[in-house]
C-alpha cells in the first residue's frame, strides 16, 4: 500500500487547524497516559496503524507497562485498568461507533461518575480529534515508518502452569 496523499502538505492550512485543535487538547485535557489508552484504543477500532504506532510509542515513552498495552483491546476483561479508565474508555468506544451505539445513557452515567462536565466535553473532543486524525491517515494511507527495534536478549517467560 502506498500513500495516496501526503495530506499534511497538500492541505497545510487545514492540517495545522487540526494540529491547533490537538495541542489545545493535550493542554485542557492534561492525563498524557489516559489520553495515550484512548488514543490507542480509538486507533484499534478504526484500523489506524499509523496512529497506533504513534500512539503506542508515545504510551511506552509515559512509563505505560505493555502488559496494559498489550491487553488494551480486551481492557473489559484485563483487571488492570483503573474505573476511571474504564469508564473512559467505553465512552470513548460508544463514541466512536456512535452510528451503531447512539453513546448510551449507561455508558454516560458511568462516565459521568468519574469526569465533570468540562472534563467530559473533553474527553469527548479528544476523542472525536483521535477519530478524524485515524480518518485522514487510513483514507489517504499512511504509513508508520519501520523501525529497527531489538528484541529482547531473552523473552519472557510464563510462570509455571501458566498457559493458553
Amino acid at each position: 500500500m502506498s500513500e495516496r496523499i501526503a495530506y499534511r502538505k497538500a492541505a497545510e492550512d487545514t492540517y495545522q487547524a487540526l494540529l491547533g485543535v490537538h495541542h489545545h487538547l493535550t493542554r485542557v485535557f492534561p492525563d498524557a497516559k489516559l489520553r495515550a489508552l484512548l488514543e490507542i484504543r480509538v486507533s484499534q477500532i478504526n484500523g489506524c496503524a499509523y496512529c497506533l504506532d504513534l500512539h503506542t510509542t508515545e504510551a511506552r515513552h509515559l512509563g505505560e507497562s505493555q502488559q496494559r498495552l498489550d491487553c488494551l483491546a480486551a481492557w473489559p476483561e484485563a483487571p488492570f485498568f483503573t474505573g476511571r479508565e474504564r469508564a473512559a474508555l467505553a465512552w470513548a468506544e460508544s463514541v466512536t461507533r456512535f452510528a451503531e451505539t447512539r453513546a448510551p445513557d449507561e455508558v454516560y452515567a458511568e462516565v459521568k461518575k468519574h469526569f465533570s462536565n468540562k472534563e467530559l466535553v473533553d474527553l469527548t473532543a479528544a476523542v472525536a480529534m483521535i477519530n478524524a486524525w485515524n480518518r485522514l491517515s487510513v483514507a489517504f494511507r499512511s504509513e508508520p515508518k519501520e523501525r529497527n527495534l531489538t528484541p529482547p536478549a531473552q523473552p519472557a517467560r510464563l510462570n509455571a502452569g501458566e498457559n493458553h
